[in-house]
């Protein structure tokens, strides 16, 4: 069976932000999904996500939590409050891996979470599942 993410597919159109306050990380992400071109833009703290967002609304976020400064849970939080950017999809990769970081996460907003390391199948599938409701929104 071939996998989701390797179907024929022009992800050049789908822009995704990486926000992570270490650089080795989101090279990391950007290596992962350039190998099927999508628009890769980074940010390295939360209040550079949020410049970044009102800059050019992304379609997808993937956010770190454990961020100097503005966490990832406040930037979800501030994102979810604003009309203009509370329906981005956001998908959290974070090393905070307890259930109450995983609900807190959820509860802030998230439309998916995933623990570091950082699988490449498992977060290729998941970016490629948001942009499908990316999709299916924007002919709604």
């Amino acid at each position: 069976m071939t996998p989701i993410y390797a179907q024929a597919h022009d992800y050049s159109k789908y822009n995704v932000l990486a926000v992570d306050d270490i650089p080795l990380n989101l090279l990391l992400v950007q290596k992962m999904l350039g190998r099927f071109n999508f628009r890769m833009r980074t940010a390295a703290n939360g209040q550079q996500a949020l410049d970044a967002v009102a800059q050019e609304k992304p379609d997808l976020i993937l956010l770190d939590l454990m961020m100097p400064g503005i966490d990832g849970f406040e930037v979800l939080r501030r994102l979810r409050a604003n009309p203009d950017t509370a329906d981005i999809q956001v998908v959290i990769l974070s090393a905070l891996n307890s259930n109450e970081d995983v609900v807190k996460g959820f509860e802030a907003g998230a439309n998916d979470f995933i623990m570091k390391p950082i699988i490449m199948e498992k977060l290729l599938t998941c970016v490629v599942t948001q942009m499908q409701l990316v999709e299916a929104r924007r002919k709604a």
